[in-house]
């Protein structure tokens, strides 16, 4: 057994874990992260592929995501224009759509003001005679269509630049590391986990839980035992097919159920989602169900009706993590919940759910959180002005 010591063990090497990382190294602080996988090989490299603000959102009032997911959209463009790229959105209006084209016009002003007025935000309504050039869309009693603007990226790849920059600041990466157990003493913890078939110990101020669906069983490995919180666990599918799309991004109303479905470029394929479906059991285990796969094919068939009879060439799902509340998935809180086992000098803080978009602020927040436990170092970065590339 070998021994080290750290400020911070993170376990996770997702987005959230990635970005605690950077943070944390940019900071000044010893950093140890421990990735049982690969990076990105959950949840984030199963999303819907978006840098957005959250425009549907609004409707559920959850203004301090919106307006930080927008600031965050506008600050990832600028520090990684190769993995993070300005889009046009299309949203169709019908006569049998529930949202109407004034509440479009008030949800993209919003979103728009929001934003600060950055030029990002600016939408328009498409005349009707652009209306035959988006892709095939159904014309049969569409009324209107706006145009906007949100981003795209590849969620794997945005995870391991912010990966490389941590570690160019000092962070150190254990992968694959499987997390074996942590004791809690007065002042941190000493964590035990397996690497490769090395069988390991350290010590660190803090241990960052980070592993997303995984993170309450991270908790029941420590001892003593913290408290967690009650969440959900909620399956969003997707489905790739041939065939893309030139125009945009599609955000449509699911005829199904009013929920937004998501249909876009993706490569040199259409990728289409998501959907939210309870799920229970081994977050390894997740797959796309049948019923979600055929949700899916309608609301694209019915708003692209040359796809009704296209195939899917793949399929994936991911899973979110959401606050327990019984009500239904689309409607419940986004923001990030950062629960420490203490008030005072925290030796361990779980992350639960929390959006891609706005991983950067959420590793901010937590470096206030633990600001407490760790020792003063002197910061050698600032995230908000760290250039991210792709390779």
């Amino acid at each position: 057994m070998s021994e080290a010591s750290y400020d911070i063990v993170i376990i996770g090497g997702g987005i959230h874990g990635v970005g605690v990382a950077q943070a944390a190294a940019a900071e000044g602080h010893s950093v140890l992260l421990l990735e049982q996988t690969g990076l990105a090989s959950g949840t984030s490299s199963r999303s819907s592929k978006l840098i957005h603000g959250g425009l549907r959102y609004l409707e559920s009032a959850q203004f301090r995501v919106v307006r930080e997911c927008l600031r965050e959209r506008s600050l990832l463009l600028k520090l990684a224009p190769e993995l993070v790229h300005l889009v046009p959105f299309y949203s169709p209006v019908y006569s049998d759509t529930h949202r109407r084209p004034w509440q479009i016009r008030i949800g993209l002003n919003l979103y728009r003001l929001l934003s600060g007025f950055d030029a990002s935000g600016r939408f328009r309504r498409v005349p009707s005679r652009e209306w035959e050039e988006l892709d095939g869309l159904k014309q049969d009693k569409l009324e209107a269509v706006f145009q906007f603007y949100d981003a795209q990226t590849d969620d794997a790849l945005l995870t391991q630049a912010v990966m490389r920059s941590a570690q160019g600041l000092g962070a150190k990466l254990a992968m694959p590391a499987q997390f074996n157990a942590a004791e809690l003493h007065e002042d941190g913890c000493t964590i035990s986990y397996r690497e490769g078939e090395t069988e390991r110990s350290c010590r660190a101020h803090v241990l960052v839980n980070a592993a997303g669906p995984w993170a309450n069983e991270v908790l029941s490995k420590i001892t003593p035992a913290p408290s967690r919180c009650r969440v959900d666990l909620v399956q969003g599918s997707h489905l790739v097919l041939p065939e893309p799309l030139s125009k945009g991004i599609y955000y449509v109303e699911a005829p199904q159920d009013r929920r937004a479905v998501f249909i876009m470029p993706w490569g040199e394929q259409t990728l289409v989602g998501t959907t939210e479906t309870p799920y229970e059991g081994d977050p390894a285990a997740v797959r796309p169900l049948l019923q979600e796969q055929n949700y899916l094919l309608e609301v694209l068939a019915h708003y692209f009706p040359r796809y009704r009879d296209v195939a899917p060439t793949a399929t994936f799902a991911g899973l979110r993590v959401l606050p327990s509340s019984g009500g239904k998935a689309f409607g419940r809180s986004r923001e990030t919940i950062l629960h420490t086992d203490r008030k005072e000098r925290p030796r361990v803080l779980t992350l639960y759910g929390g959006k891609l978009t706005a991983y950067r602020a959420a590793a901010e927040q937590v470096m206030a959180h633990i600001v407490t436990a760790l020792p003063r170092r002197q910061a050698v970065a600032d995230t908000r002005s760290l250039p991210l590339t792709p390779d």
